[in-house]
C-alpha cells in the first residue's frame, strides 16, 4: 500500500511529469542509473503477472503512459522503483516488468538471432548478454524469461515458447545432452534432452 499522500493523483501527475522531462534530455532511454534522489515512499501501482499496468486498481489504460513508466523502471534487489531525477517511489510486480509478446528471427554473421517485441514496443536481440533463460511453469512445463536491461526481464508468451522448442536442438553442455536454442552464437538450454524426449 502507498503511505499518505504518495496515492494521489496530484503524485502520480508530477511523477509523469517528471517523467516526460527526463526522457526529453536526449535520445534513448533515460539514465536511471545514474540518478539517486530521495525514496519518496511507494505508489499504488502494480505491474501485473501478464505486463499490464495498475493504478489504485484500475488499469492503465494508455499505452504510451505505460512506456513512459516503463523507461524510468529500476530494480533494486527484489525490489522495484520508478525513479526520476528528483523522485523515487516504489511499485509492486507480481512477476517480472515486461511481456516479450513477438519474436523475429533473422540472419546474422553467427548464423541466426532472435529478436523479441515487448508488450512497452522495446526491441531486444537475444544475444549472450540478453539471454534467455527457462524457469519451471507453475503448471508444468517451462516459462522462458529474456532480459532486457539492467536488473529487468520479459516474461516470453506461451506461443513464442512453443516456438522456441520448435527451433531447438541439442548440444553436449559440460558432458551433458541438453536441448536449447541458439541466437547470436549464443546457445541457451532449456533442459536435459532425454527429459525434453521423455515429456514429447
Amino acid at each position: 500500500m502507498a503511505k499518505q499522500g504518495q496515492s494521489t493523483d496530484n503524485g502520480l501527475d508530477r511523477l509523469t511529469s517528471a517523467a516526460t522531462q527526463a526522457g526529453t534530455s536526449g535520445k534513448g532511454l533515460p539514465p536511471v542509473h545514474l540518478w539517486n534522489p530521495p525514496f519518496c515512499g511507494d505508489l499504488d501501482m502494480r505491474i501485473a503477472n501478464d505486463g499490464s499496468w495498475y493504478y489504485m486498481g484500475t488499469p492503465i489504460g494508455r499505452p504510451a503512459l505505460v512506456r513512459l513508466f516503463s523507461t524510468i523502471l529500476k530494480r533494486e534487489g527484489d525490489r522495484y522503483f520508478l525513479v526520476t531525477p528528483v523522485e523515487k517511489v516504489g511499485i509492486r510486480v507480481d512477476d517480472v516488468p515486461f511481456m516479450a509478446v513477438e519474436m523475429r528471427k533473422e540472419p546474422d554473421a553467427q548464423g541466426a538471432r532472435l529478436n523479441f517485441r515487448t508488450n512497452v514496443d522495446d526491441w531486444v536481440s537475444c544475444d549472450a548478454e540478453h539471454r534467455l533463460r527457462f524457469e519451471p511453469g507453475e503448471s508444468g512445463g517451462l516459462t522462458p524469461y529474456l532480459h532486457v536491461r539492467a536488473d529487468l526481464w520479459a516474461k516470453v508468451t506461451r506461443a513464442l515458447y512453443y516456438e522456441l522448442v520448435d527451433m531447438g536442438e541439442e548440444r553436449v553442455i559440460d558432458g551433458a545432452v541438453m536441448f536449447g536454442v541458439e541466437s547470436s552464437g549464443a546457445f541457451f538450454p532449456m533442459a536435459n534432452a532425454e527429459e525434453v524426449r521423455a515429456a514429447l
